[in-house]
């Protein structure tokens, strides 16, 4: 059974992109175009993985991980920061990883197979 992970940015074009790169390498996606969408999202699909924007309308990134990351059910799902601001690198400390946007992407697929498999 593939591995989901849940694309989680306000851009629908970034969120195309991403989810292209992981179902072309073979992984099952969901997405959520702001934190409170992601909430809902996260409650249905479960995802092995977030990939998650700093900067959306509504509920923005740390707001979103910092209400997930409480749940004991969903605490343990790894998050991966995928952001254009600058000065990301501690907005989530507990990120496994930080990408910048633009970002290639094998960078990105490097991550989540070293994270998830």
């Amino acid at each position: 059974m593939a591995k989901k992970v849940m694309v989680v940015d306000d851009d629908p074009n970034i969120v195309k992109y991403i989810s292209a790169v992981l179902e072309d390498a073979g992984y099952e996606t969901c997405s959520a175009s702001d934190g409170t969408e992601a909430y809902d999202v996260l409650k249905k699909e479960t995802p092995d993985l977030i990939t998650l924007d700093l900067d959306m309308p509504e509920e923005w990134g740390p707001r979103f991980y910092r209400r997930y990351s409480k749940k004991p059910e969903y605490k343990d799902i790894p998050v991966i920061v995928v952001s254009g601001l600058s000065g990301i690198d501690h907005a989530i400390k507990s990120a496994v990883a930080v990408i910048q946007k633009p970002f290639e992407p094998e960078e990105l697929l490097k991550i989540v197979k070293n994270t998830i498999g």
